[in-house]
C-alpha cells in the first residue's frame, strides 16, 4: 500500500486524510525508519507495509466507532494507534501513556518536527498513571499490549463512566473475550461493538469497543505482577 491508497481508503470508509496529514505520516514514517536502526520500535520495517500494516490498520477502528473528547493510548511504544489518530483526527486531546523511556524519546520528536498540539507523552505505567487519571478519558485504547483481560485491568479504571475502551486485538481477539468476562464485570464494563478489522482485502483482527457502565472498584488495578500472575 502507497499514501494514495492510503488517502483512497480513507476516502471510501469515511475519513478524510489531507495531503498535509500524509505529509505528516510521511515525515512520521521516515523517523520511524531512522530511528528504528538504533532502536527496536518496530518489526515492521518497509515503507508499504508500514503505511498498511501501521497506519491504514490504525485508522480502521476511526471508520467504525465514534471516537471524540480525550483519549489514552495505553502502552503506545511507536505511537500506534495514539500518534496516528492524532495526526488523522487533529481534534482528539491526546495522551500517550508509554513505561519505555527511548520510546518516548522518540514519540516527542515526532511531537516536535510536526508541531502537533493538544497532544503529551507519559512515561510511566498505567498503574502509575491512573493514580491521578483515575475516570478522566473518554476513550482508552491499546494494540498489541496484552491478552485482553489484562487490559481491561490497566485500561478501564483510567476510562470516565460513559466512556469507552477501544481494544485493537488480533486473531484471537474472539477468544480472549470469551475469557474475559468476570473481569468485564469486575471492572464495570460492557462489550457493546465488535468490528472485523480489514485492510487490502485481508483480515487483520478485531476491533472491540467495551462501554464503562460504572465506576472500577478502587482496589484496582493492582500491580502490574499481579495482574500478569492472576489476571481477573
Amino acid at each position: 500500500m502507497d499514501f494514495a491508497q492510503l488517502q483512497q481508503f480513507g476516502k471510501e470508509n469515511g475519513v478524510v486524510i489531507t495531503d498535509e496529514m500524509l505529509r505528516q505520516l510521511e515525515i512520521y514514517m521516515d523517523l520511524l525508519i531512522s530511528w528504528n536502526e538504533k532502536f527496536n520500535l518496530t518489526a515492521v520495517s518497509q515503507p508499504e507495509e508500514i503505511i498498511e500494516r501501521h497506519f491504514c490498520d490504525c485508522i480502521v477502528p476511526l471508520t467504525v466507532f465514534d471516537i471524540a473528547g480525550s483519549v489514552a493510548d495505553v502502552g503506545s511504544g511507536a505511537g500506534f494507534p495514539g500518534l496516528v489518530w492524532k495526526i488523522v483526527r487533529p481534534d482528539l486531546e491526546m495522551t500517550l501513556i508509554e513505561p519505555t523511556g527511548k520510546r518516548c524519546t522518540f514519540l516527542n520528536e515526532v511531537i516536535r518536527r510536526l508541531d502537533l498540539q493538544k497532544i503529551r507523552v507519559v512515561n510511566e505505567r498505567s498503574e502509575e498513571h491512573v493514580k491521578e487519571y483515575r475516570e478522566v478519558y473518554d476513550i482508552v485504547t491499546a494494540r498489541a499490549v496484552a491478552n485482553l483481560r489484562v487490559l481491561l485491568e490497566l485500561c478501564l479504571p483510567l476510562v470516565r463512566t460513559g466512556g469507552a475502551f477501544i481494544a485493537m486485538k488480533g486473531n484471537r481477539g474472539e477468544e480472549e473475550m470469551q475469557e474475559s468476562a468476570n473481569a468485564m464485570k469486575t471492572l464495570g464494563g460492557r462489550t457493546e461493538a465488535v468490528e472485523t478489522a480489514s485492510v487490502g482485502g485481508r483480515e487483520t483482527g478485531m476491533n472491540i469497543l467495551i462501554r464503562k457502565e460504572r465506576p472500577t472498584p478502587v482496589r484496582y488495578p493492582r500491580n502490574y505482577g499481579q495482574i500478569k500472575k492472576k489476571p481477573l
